[in-house]
């Protein structure tokens, strides 16, 4: 096993981070031009609603790459896109990411999983770095004692 991770830590992509925010940023500078610079016959209310799609695009690429993993001494909180769930380490089980999977699954107590997207399985290096910082915890943390 490796070395148990000093709490509190929060495992987050990298990659995934940086190229959402950088085309939210891309998408919102374009749709900001484009409605100062389009063809005249557009109204204001036009001009408006490409603003608009371009901050909710921007939006939604915000709530991909705010994706993370908390670990403290309570237990797991973890962010996914659009839900935010916190766990006791007792209620997870175990953590398995096969190869070629996006992220990782939590196998959680109470017989259902949950997908933690906070460890990207495209940054092959980082994931199983942190995957496997995540397994100590949950080794460390999750099971009980044994009885002597």
């Amino acid at each position: 096993m490796t070395e148990t991770p000093v709490l509190p830590t929060v495992w987050r992509p990298r990659v995934t981070r940086i190229v959402a925010y950088i085309t939210a940023g891309v998408i919102m500078l374009a749709l900001i031009v484009l409605a100062v610079v389009v063809a005249p016959q557009f109204k204001l209310f036009d001009r408006i609603l490409i603003v608009v799609f371009g901050a909710f695009v921007a939006w939604v690429l915000h709530m991909l790459a705010r994706c993370r993993v908390a670990a403290d001494e309570s237990g797991l909180t973890v962010v996914n896109a659009f839900r935010t769930r916190t766990f006791e380490w007792p209620e997870v089980l175990d953590v398995t990411m096969s190869e070629g999977e996006p992220w990782p699954t939590l196998d959680l107590a109470d017989g259902t999983s949950m997908s933690a997207m906070g460890i990207n399985g495209t940054e092959k290096a980082l994931a199983a770095r942190q995957l496997t910082e995540l397994k100590t915890l949950l080794h460390t943390r999750g099971e009980a004692p044994d009885p002597t």
